[in-house]
């Protein structure tokens, strides 16, 4: 579980972690690099990583190929896996991409685990963390430090919503993005799936998943905190799908690799499917 912090500490991080940003604008891509890497050395500090080489080469290579597909960028991305039961994933700055084992273990197929994937990187790719920055910062990113009172807490962070260090406190701030970006990161996803090889139709069977578990009461993923799964962005999504006319031929299998991963990470961390 990811390490207690004292909350003055919290509080004194995450103005530290403000202090990195420029005062007004964008995030250009070298500060946007400088935030990432900043961000990620605190996620080591803070959340326990998957390291079995078995594991994290699997979910890499999968992350490879989507970024591969999506053509050149300015970041080079970095795919990490989060020891987590909750449903969730999230993108740093700059290519740094957090995938919790909740929800490898949830994916029906290996391609509602790379429409997951695809779609936070499409939230990198389209720049909407450097974007939502001018949108959150200043009064907005306070409002949220002011409430360290209560703790800020990083979406997926575990059931106990541990106060995290102040760079990876203020991820949960930019990843609070809007629906048109959501959507964009959807049809990104959509895009890029097939070019990777997978059925981008595992990205709506996988909301339709969150979605159903969402009605059925109770806590919902975490996913849906910062990603909201309407019926409406399924819908948009499935037509997005049906209008790219796509061959037959895309995978949403990979000849049992994903539940043998599944079986590993059951081992490891003792976590069982929601």
């Amino acid at each position: 579980m990811p390490r207690r912090l004292p909350r003055s500490l919290t509080a004194a991080l995450a103005l530290a972690a403000l202090a990195l940003l420029p005062a007004c604008g964008t995030l250009s891509v070298p500060e946007e690099k400088e935030l990432g890497a900043e961000m990620a050395r605190d996620a080591r500090k803070h959340l326990d990583f998957v390291r079995e080489e078995v594991v994290v080469a699997y979910v890499e290579s999968i992350g490879r190929g989507l970024v591969k597909a999506a053509g050149p960028q300015p970041f080079q991305y970095h795919f990490h896996v989060v020891e987590d039961p909750e449903l969730n994933a999230f993108a740093a700055p700059a290519g740094y991409v957090y995938v919790n084992t909740g929800t490898i273990l949830a994916a029906g197929n290996v391609s509602e685990l790379a429409g997951v994937m695809a779609h936070e990187v499409g939230h990198v790719a389209l720049r909407h963390i450097a974007k939502n920055y001018n949108k959150q910062r200043g009064a907005g990113i306070l409002y949220q430090l002011g409430a360290l009172g209560a703790g800020i807490f990083l979406p997926g962070a575990g059931a106990a919503a541990t106060p995290l260090g102040g760079q990876l406190a203020i991820i949960g701030v930019l990843n609070s993005f809007s629906r048109e970006a959501e959507a964009e990161a959807d049809a990104f996803a959509v895009e890029v799936m097939p070019k990777a090889g997978w059925d981008p139709q595992g990205l709506v069977t996988f909301f339709q998943t969150l979605h159903a578990e969402a009605e059925q009461g109770g806590r919902p993923p975490e996913f849906l905190s910062s990603h909201p799964t309407t019926e409406s962005r399924i819908e948009a999504t499935q037509q997005l799908i049906r209008d790219a006319k796509l061959p037959e031929s895309l995978k949403d299998s990979d000849a049992g690799k994903l539940e043998i991963i599944q079986r590993r990470i059951k081992l490891l961390t003792g976590h069982a499917a929601r």
